[in-house]
């Protein structure tokens, strides 16, 4: 027997073993059962500790399981929510305890197995100095957060967990001014993002603050997550949206519901957690879709709120509502009405996400108990992002989404690309595609030529929508997600015009830009971009 096969025999060996410890993750939610906010942790004195494990199985229900793991009371429970004021301290040591690799192997994307070389100005702190990506590698971002993109902070370039390594600690400040409202915590290991997040491995983050009057309301957290049963998501086999790790199944299976006081209204948060799906929400009493408040969108909110019919929520965008209270003796449900992606886009199809049945008794209610009516002060200094609207821009960019088959029936590559420059997929040892520097005001363009619908996203900073398809919005909002409709065959390209801001210098530093359908940014369809001081 030579090395090489003793070697991976060993490594067959090991994999069974870890299959045979059994259930390593907690239970998740039987169908047609209660649907229940995720646990609650809270800063004390100014600071958070978490400490966190990520996991993974092969669940009973045929999917696999990534699971992030925090022990409670003695009991484990999956994905707490994470709570903390501006100004907090977030300490989170992550134990990667990754072990099995999905039955029917990883995603066969061009990141498998690849080499990061340490960055080009040595960092002082020896964990972020790159490395090798398998199919046990993660990290997390801590996705909409304006911190730096640094060592132990919110840096996936360089951050490269590896199974059974010590535990790693994130350990970062809540910037003083920003914005209140939800933000979420995922894996962003180039390759492995889409496979780990279907699994379940994501969380929702608060910044706590006062948003448009919502304090006294009842509150829930939604997270809606996506999972497959084919680790190649992209390819056609069983999927299934869940809401709170709860399947949503109806007609084929009962639907999650929840219990509403009659008459209270209350404050819904929602992240779409999910890799691909593009969500169009409403929530319908007996038949009639009621007007939603919406008061924040992508952690930041609205001045003055919007009302709403239908919201639509690309991958990574997050939405916070006021529902209206549900008239004695209705029932309602929270549904999503579907979404055109395209001709070669994903399917969207609609799907009932829970049942809302009422109650006159507030404690079958089982909601977040209502918010005290200032838990924060509001921010010493001028928010993140001030004056964004009235800022000269110093760049104009433009960018464009495409994609291109290999043969006449082979998989797609994925590109964005900055004009003027050749469409190349992601490699993590690429140079920055983009340059600028601290104080840079940009005006960027990102154009679809896919005849299928994208989804734009940068880390660090959040952007002004400008324009779409060329016309001016009316009252520009700040978001750090925002989807790029498909392009139809013919004419122009559909287009978003965001405003960067690269004022703060804290973000300086090496970070990425991409498309948040991960399948995407997995297969090819992200860009670095250096922000000197």
């Amino acid at each position: 027997m030579t090395k090489s096969m003793l070697l991976f025999l060993i490594c067959v060996v090991a994999l069974a073993s870890a299959w045979a410890q059994g259930p390593i993750c907690p239970a998740r939610p039987l169908p047609g059962t209660l649907v229940v906010n995720p646990l609650d942790l809270y800063s004390q004195n100014g600071t958070l500790t978490v400490d966190l494990a990520l996991r993974d199985m092969l669940g009973s229900d045929g999917f696999q399981h990534y699971c992030y793991v925090y022990l409670y009371q003695g009991q484990e429970v999956e994905s707490p929510t994470l709570r903390l004021n501006p100004g907090d301290q977030l300490v989170l040591n992550l134990t990667n305890d990754l072990a099995i690799i999905p039955p029917s192997g990883p995603p066969k994307t061009m990141a498998m197995n690849m080499e990061v070389p340490p960055p080009a100005k040595q960092q002082p702190d020896p964990d972020c100095n790159g490395g090798t990506i398998t199919a046990t590698t993660t990290n997390i971002h801590f996705h909409g957060m304006n911190i730096p993109p640094v060592c132990h902070q919110d840096d996936v370039i360089y951050t490269l967990i590896q199974s059974g390594s010590p535990p790693f600690q994130y350990n970062f400040q809540v910037p003083p001014n920003d914005n209140p409202g939800m933000y979420w915590y995922h894996p962003h290991p180039h390759g492995q993002a889409t496979t780990q997040v279907n699994g379940g491995a994501a969380g929702a983050l608060f910044i706590e603050g006062n948003i448009n009057g919502t304090q006294g309301l009842p509150e829930r957290v939604f997270v809606i997550r996506q999972q497959f049963k084919n680790p190649n998501s992209w390819l056609p086999g069983p999927n299934q949206l869940t809401i709170n790790f709860q399947p949503a199944l109806y007609p084929n299976a009962p639907s999650p519901y929840i219990n509403m006081e009659y008459g209270q209204q209350e404050f819904w948060r929602v992240v779409n957690a999910t890799t691909q799906s593009f969500l169009t929400l409403q929530v319908v009493y007996q038949d009639t879709p009621q007007q939603l408040e919406v008061v924040a969108l992508d952690g930041v909110p609205l001045n003055p709120p919007i009302t709403e019919t239908q919201i639509t929520l690309s991958p990574a965008e997050r939405v916070e509502f006021v529902v209206p209270g549900l008239p004695s003796g209705q029932e309602g449900i929270f549904i999503t009405n579907g979404f055109n992606g395209g001709p070669t886009g994903n399917p969207n199809p609609p799907q009932q996400l829970l049942k809302i049945f009422g109650t006159d008794d507030p404690k079958k209610a089982n909601v977040h108990p209502a918010r005290p009516a200032n838990p924060v002060k509001p921010p010493a200094d001028r928010q993140r992002f001030a004056g964004l609207l009235t800022q000269q821009p110093t760049t104009q960019r433009h960018l464009y989404f495409s994609e291109q088959f290999v043969g006449s029936n082979g998989p797609a590559q994925f590109f964005i690309t900055v004009a003027g420059q050749k469409p190349r997929i992601f490699h993590m040892d690429d140079p920055p595609a983009i340059v600028t520097q601290i104080g840079a005001v940009e005006d960027w363009t990102i154009e679809n030529h896919a005849g299928e619908a994208h989804d734009f996203h940068i880390h660090q900073v959040h952007f002004l929508l400008m324009a779409i398809n060329g016309v001016p919005v009316q009252n520009p909002e700040l978001y750090d997600t925002f989807p790029v409709p498909n392009w139809p065959g013919s004419g122009p390209y559909p287009s978003i015009t965001v405003r960067m801001d690269f004022r703060d210098p804290q973000i300086a530093g090496t970070f990425v830009f991409h498309c948040h359908i991960l399948d995407h940014e997995d297969g090819g369809m992200m860009q670095k971009i250096q922000v000197n001081p």
